[in-house]
């Protein structure tokens, strides 16, 4: 029997919950109003529900279906007031599109695998999705609401009466989620840069409640893979700490008995990715560059090194992991050898991923350890990485290919791998650019989803393609093309399971971070590094939160030079990086022409 809750130490041997206050503000509540009907049977509805508050009469004995349409995905309480119709079954499903299919393709499918084709498209299509049932009683004014939240863009009504006449009185949602405040911003030309925030903040929100979300419509878990690019976009456009906060402590909680945290957390249901506890420490590291809360890393630090451990046992003598245990996933990819997302394992159990995520955690450890920790486990990490780096390049590296192999057979071949190696260091940035331009020209690579370009468009840069970003976005397009408002889960964008994974919204960060050019260039935001990635742009401006304040930029390039204004917050210098050069920037306004 679980006792009454009560603060956590006020007791002695107390079997109930141990309560802390939350560190998280109440949810957002806004009424919000579904845009149109799209669909109708059995009822005439007037042009003005469910727009505005207007009564449907649906008659005596009479099937009902009406479609309605938010025009954009959501997160809401649906409310149904109705009034009459005594005895009469009421069904509200919810849906993020419609499928392309026959019903009999259905059966013994737990979520449909159909195509769903354009989202905006509807005509002989199917509705599948979750719905609430009720009857009613017959009185004036009943209202029903759903004790959880759903997510939609179309909200199907299905009202089936009998003797009594029923009156759909109104129907609207309430739109709730964690709290965020945009407070970055970019003004250019280009109409579909501004397309992109907006649905890439639409899909971070709708990924955002108590905890970070994979998706809203199923699993509604906290996975570390997807978080750690949430919680970058809630650093660049809202500058609001406490949901990554909470992010790392939960992770922090849910580490098992080897070490390693589970996949996602909170859940009564265990699940171990090893790759994304490596994530967390990559969060841990984020978190310090972006916050002047070094307390607050430091107190994780055991955790990281339980994690590190974990992966410690899997090591040969050279460094290589092998046989590394449970779900070792890295993206969603097709290709030769690549199984339910996990990357090539070669014969022995090795893998040219895993090695080098681990380096790369090693040197992001390491940097925490010098500066928070032990040094001494600092120059231990460093060690190890550089073992680990000469194994890399000497099993992985096929000189005849100019590339990086997944295994030590070298017989198949990856974005994945080559990205890692170049934000690894196993190649050097200022040699990578072959290997860059082979990452995008050679269509026999395993190619990296929406999720993993995220990775990949970082190593692209380092390599000096940045200039190119917005020319890697084809995948984005095509997610708008389909008419979706939020970031689909898988590169498939017709097939995919769910339209809203928030690891898609790397743009959010990557207009600032790569385009603009804003970075962190020390612990907690404390100096910035700004290298714009202009390509073909000729004006572009923007801002973004800063821990003490805002950054502000503005660039215009006409005949071959930059004119740039820079306003950096009070106690914030940096550097200015322009064809290689670098110049000096003080805390205010700062006035370049190059």
């Amino acid at each position: 029997m679980i006792g009454l809750g009560m603060p956590k130490n006020a007791a002695v041997n107390s079997t109930g919950w141990m309560l802390v206050p939350s560190p998280l503000p109440q949810m957002e509540m806004t009424v919000q109003r579904l845009a149109v009907t799209r669909q109708t049977e059995g009822v005439q509805v007037p042009a003005s529900f469910p727009a505005t508050s207007t009564k449907v009469t649906i008659p005596a004995n009479t099937r009902a279906s009406i479609l309605v349409d938010q025009g954009f995905l959501t997160n809401a309480y649906p409310t149904l007031r109705f009034s009459s119709g005594r005895n009469a079954s009421l069904s509200m499903g919810y849906a993020e599109g419609l499928y392309i299919g026959k019903k009999e393709a259905l059966r013994g499918f737990r979520v449909p695998t159909l195509p769903k084709g354009n989202r905006n498209e509807i005509e002989g299509k199917l509705f599948i999705g979750r719905a609430d049932s009720l009857v009613s009683n017959g009185s004036p004014n009943q209202e029903y609401t759903p004790l959880s939240w759903r997510t939609y863009r179309y909200i199907q009504l299905v009202v089936t009466t009998k003797e009594d006449p029923l009156v759909i009185d109104d129907l609207y949602g309430t739109f709730t989620g964690y709290p965020f405040k945009q407070n970055a911003s970019i003004q250019t030309q280009n109409p579909e840069m501004g397309k992109m925030l907006d649905i890439g903040w639409r899909t971070a929100r709708l990924c955002a409640f108590e905890t970070y979300m994979d998706c809203p419509y199923y699993e509604q878990l906290q996975y570390i893979g997807d978080a750690r690019i949430q919680a970058l976009v809630s650093l660049y456009n809202a500058g609001d700490d406490r949901l990554v906060r909470n992010a790392l402590t939960l992770m922090d909680h849910s580490r098992i008995a080897e070490g390693i945290t589970l996949s996602r957390y909170p859940t009564d249901l265990h699940q171990e990715i090893p790759t994304f506890s490596l994530w967390w420490v990559a969060m841990l590291h984020d978190y310090y560059m972006h916050r002047p809360d070094s307390q607050f890393i430091k107190d994780k630090l055991p955790g990281a090194r339980q994690v590190i451990s974990f992966f410690e046992r899997y090591q040969q003598a050279d460094g290589s992991l092998q046989r590394v245990p449970y779900w070792v996933f890295t993206d969603w990819s097709q290709g030769k050898g690549w199984n339910f997302g996990m990357a090539p394992i070669g014969k022995n159990g090795e893998s040219a991923v895993l090695d080098m995520q681990l380096l790369w955690t090693y040197q992001l450890a390491s940097e925490l350890e010098a500066k928070l920790g032990l040094t001494e486990l600092s120059r231990l990490y460093l060690s190890r990485a550089d073992l680990l780096k000469k194994t890399i390049q000497r099993k992985y590296w096929d000189a005849g290919k100019g590339l990086y192999a997944d295994t030590q057979a070298k017989d198949t071949f990856s974005q994945h791998a080559n990205s890692l190696a170049i934000l690894s260091g196993v190649m050097a940035a200022d040699k990578a650019k072959p290997l860059a331009n082979k990452l995008l020209a050679d269509t026999t690579l395993a190619p990296a989803s929406i999720y993993f370009k995220f990775y990949l468009h970082q190593a692209l840069t380092k390599a000096g393609l940045g200039n190119d970003y917005l020319s890697w976005l084809g995948k984005w397009r095509e997610n708008m093309a389909m008419g979706l408002t939020t970031w689909g889960e898988t590169s498939d964008v017709s097939t995919t399971r769910s339209d809203c994974h928030a690891w898609g919204s790397s743009p959010n960060i990557e207009f600032f971070r790569t385009i603009l050019g804003i970075e962190s260039a020390g612990p907690g935001f404390s100096s910035l590094k700004i290298t714009p990635h202009l390509g073909t742009i000729e004006t572009i401006s923007g801002e973004m939160p800063h821990p003490n304040g805002k950054i502000a930029v503005s660039y215009t390039v006409q005949k071959g030079k930059l004119q740039a204004d820079i306003n950096l917050p009070e106690k914030t210098a940096g550097t200015f990086i322009w064809n290689g050069k670098t110049y000096t920037l003080k805390p205010g306004i700062n006035k370049l022409s190059l």
